[in-house]
């Protein structure tokens, strides 16, 4: 009679116990994940972009480099052709949502930064980040004209 009862005692104290354990926490007013197309729907902060270069450096600067130029011995040695962020060019024809998309789902040897690792606020204010790794450097100056130019008018001798 007395090992039934500890039986049933026992389950009674599990279920509660894993009733009690909180689960993950809900994102405050995080933005929806984007879309292809979709522009960055968060206003960057000194602050956001601080955890933003957090971030970066803890998880994208060992290939991407400290200031995004994609030379790392790391890139180098996986034979990873990364695109230089400090060029505009770089990421000029890619979308805000592509970015976030490719972030958070990663592409080839690129890991995914999943939700427990940041948040989706947490990432656009990433792409805002990385769009700003260009802006200390000017963009390339435009390629000489290939004509060359008329050669002056002779001066009268005088």
């Amino acid at each position: 009679m007395l090992k039934p009862l500890l039986f049933v005692s026992a389950v009674v104290l599990l279920g509660v116990a894993a009733s009690s354990v909180p689960g993950p926490a809900a994102q405050e007013s995080a933005p929806a994940p984007a879309t292809t197309g979709q522009k960055n729907p968060v206003r960057p902060t000194e602050k956001s972009q601080a955890r933003a270069k957090e971030i970066y450096n803890v998880d994208c600067a060992i290939c991407h480099g400290e200031k995004g130029d994609g030379k790392t011995d790391l890139a180098k040695d996986m034979d990873l052709k990364l695109g230089d962020w400090t060029d505009a060019k770089t990421l000029a024809a890619r979308s805000d949502g592509e970015l976030f998309n490719r972030i958070r789902n990663g592409k080839d040897k690129m890991p995914a930064e999943g939700s427990g690792r940041a948040k989706d606020d947490e990432v656009w204010n990433l792409v805002h980040y990385i769009r700003g790794m260009s802006k200390n450097h000017p963009a390339a100056a435009p390629a000489p004209d290939p004509t060359p130019a008329p050669a002056p008018a002779p001066t009268p001798a005088g």
